[in-house]
């Protein structure tokens, strides 16, 4: 590897003396997922108490649990997606949830929210000083235009990905060097029995919903994560989506995933951000071209996703109702993720050419050893509906698929019903009745 540090010159610096550009009041953004630069956070939750009022979006961001509260510390830490380790801090009071809007290939994640510092990390520069995002980029080209100072941690392990991954030593006024560590983002855990259920599911959506040429979408979760093992007899898919799984670079080195078919930029692997990926498939990407990232207010626009032909959006749903209201961020008042692209892609592909919507999700769940319906006659008061009932397409469950695109409300029902678990079938036919459903 070329030695970089002679083309950044006196910007290179340590942590410690980088984050001292961050002064009271300041709004900082971190880098999400692969870019959270570790060494640069510490040194910024070191400062806590020498600083007041600056927020740091610390969104998907692996440091989150490790910033200090209370009192004492002049950090806010805020963000629009919670992830597990996020949801206990958000509970007590010392995370703010930030609601996204809509995604806007016009403008960027932060136009609206003025950026003082931007910290992310980044590959180091090639001879002309550029600069990657490596296996993600979200929203990191944006930040970086838009904040009046962008601090770099440059990491040897990242990878190098193509589209608008990347950046200019120019206009980055901090380098700092990092361990050459990597950390692997931990997979959903499934029990046996989630594992099976979702093997069942997944086999249906591949073997009946998913069809030669069409270009697809996997959301997060722990169903649609194992569904790229069951694609490997397909032709020619397409893949747009927000988040690359594990999986698919097997499927593009096998010739499964061509992307000859595709509508917007055929040919090509296209995302916002890779998600977990094994140490082979990191060699499978590395440097790859059939791989491009794109800011995720171009590939999560409505417009960007209905503009694929053939579109196949496949969604979690933590919890539905039988006229097809779904939420994947929130049961009750009590949020456990965010919106992400849980609308945007649903919604992207019911307003494309022969685009389908599936919502996939496992008939019931255990808790506290109680087994309960995910089907419901109504979402439990304050719950967040992700997407809205009039663009409820597909559902599948370990029982079937049940298609509510066109249906009358009374046949709605019957089909939500018929995808239920066998034991709760009968009760929710008597709610539904109730409320005059049925």
């Amino acid at each position: 590897m070329t030695d970089w540090k002679p083309l950044v010159g006196d910007k290179l610096t340590t942590p410690e003396e980088a984050v001292k550009l961050i002064n009271d009041g300041d709004r900082v953004v971190l880098g999400m997922m692969h870019l959270t630069p570790l060494q640069l956070c510490r040194a910024l939750a070191d400062r806590h108490q020498q600083l007041s009022g600056v927020t740091v979006d610390a969104s998907l961001c692996a440091f989150t649990k490790w910033w200090p509260h209370g009192p004492e510390t002049g950090l806010t830490i805020e963000s629009f997606f919670l992830l597990e380790q996020d949801r206990p801090l958000f509970e007590r009071g010392q995370l703010e949830y930030r609601i996204a809007p809509p995604y806007r290939d016009e403008e960027s994640r932060w136009t609206h929210l003025p950026i003082d510092v931007f910290m992310t990390q980044v590959t180091p520069p090639d001879a002309d000083g550029w600069c990657s995002f490596g296996l993600s980029l979200w929203g990191a080209r944006g930040a970086a235009s838009e904040a009046k100072i962008v601090l770099a941690e440059v990491n040897p392990r990242q990878v190098r990905t193509g589209g608008e991954n990347r950046i200019h030593i120019d206009e980055i006024d901090r380098f700092v060097e990092t361990a050459p560590e990597w950390r692997l983002l931990r997979p959903p855990t499934r029990n046996e029995e989630e594992e099976a259920v979702a093997q069942v599911i997944c086999a249906v959506v591949a073997a009946e919903l998913i069809d030669d040429g069409d270009t697809f979408q996997i959301g997060t979760g722990k169903v649609p994560a194992v569904l790229s093992v069951f694609l490997e007899d397909k032709i020619d898919l397409g893949v747009h989506t927000e988040l690359i799984f594990g999986g698919i670079p097997q499927l593009v080195e096998a010739g499964v995933i061509t992307g000859k078919r595709k509508s917007v930029k055929p040919g090509l692997v296209v995302g916002a951000s890779f998600g977990q990926l094994t140490e082979e498939e990191r060699g499978l990407v590395d440097g790859n071209p059939a791989y491009e990232l794109y800011e995720m207010a171009w590939t999560n626009d409505i417009k960007t996703i209905a503009a694929h032909d053939n579109m196949v959006a496949v969604n979690n749903a933590l919890l539905t109702d039988l006229t097809g209201q779904v939420t994947g961020e929130s049961i009750g008042s009590r949020i456990y993720s965010g919106t992400g692209g849980g609308f945007a892609f649903p919604a992207g592909a019911m307003h494309a050419n022969n685009g389908r919507s599936i919502m996939v999700m496992p008939s019931t769940s255990l808790i506290g050893g109680e087994r309960r319906s995910r089907i419901l006659p109504v979402l439990p008061l304050g719950t967040v509906v992700t997407v809205p009932r009039h663009y409820a397409d597909i559902f599948v469950t370990e029982h079937g698929i049940a298609r509510l695109r066109d249906r009358t409300l009374r046949e709605r029902v019957n089909e939500m019903i018929g995808i239920a678990h066998p034991d709760f079938r009968l009760e929710l036919r008597r709610e539904a009745a109730k409320l005059d459903l049925l």
